[in-house]
């Protein structure tokens, strides 16, 4: 095995377990919201408010199957929605070993704050209603592509990052 693939909602850590994983492994992170900004030239927030959520997801789903096709030792956090897009799914179901970090959406609200900087959280409904639809939307698709589930609920980031690296050590696939 030479990828990992973090998948989960925003807050689940995936960014920070993500860096963390790589760092134990010796492999290169990638987090697919970076690359979003970098060939958009936009953060991600921009991007929604000036071309909108589909402009996104265009660039998001090039990125997704770009790196999981191209790069190997490598960890990737994925974006919260890449796995809404069934043709993403299908890649990042045979790209590696695919790690949901699974939260309640309590602990993801507690951890994205007000969510100014998350287009999806930040509407009218508020983070928590926001947070607890989005939630109910992708749990099918998580569970879809996920070959090991790792809550995250009371954990510290370094005990997520331990028991993904326990996993990929075990070779789970």
């Amino acid at each position: 095995m030479t990828r990992v693939v973090l998948i989960g909602m925003p807050g689940a850590g995936k960014t920070l377990t993500g860096e963390m994983v790589a760092d134990r492994l010796g492999w290169k992170h990638v987090d697919t919201d970076d690359e979003v900004t970098a060939r958009a030239g936009r953060s991600v927030p921009e991007l929604f408010r000036t071309a909108g959520e589909a402009t996104f997801r265009a660039i998001e789903s090039d990125v997704v199957r770009s790196v999981l096709s191209e790069q190997s030792e490598v960890v990737v956090s994925l974006g919260g929605g890449a796995v809404a897009d069934p043709v993403n799914r299908e890649a990042i179901g045979r790209s590696g070993m695919v790690v949901w970090l699974r939260a309640e959406p309590s602990t993801l609200v507690g951890r994205v704050g007000d969510a100014g900087d998350r287009p999806l959280l930040a509407g009218a409904l508020g983070v928590e209603e926001s947070m607890t639809r989005l939630d109910a939307e992708r749990r099918a698709h998580y569970a879809e592509v996920a070959d090991v589930v790792v809550d995250v609920d009371g954990k510290t980031p370094d005990e997520v990052a331990d028991e993904v690296v326990a996993q990929v050590e075990a070779g789970h696939r």
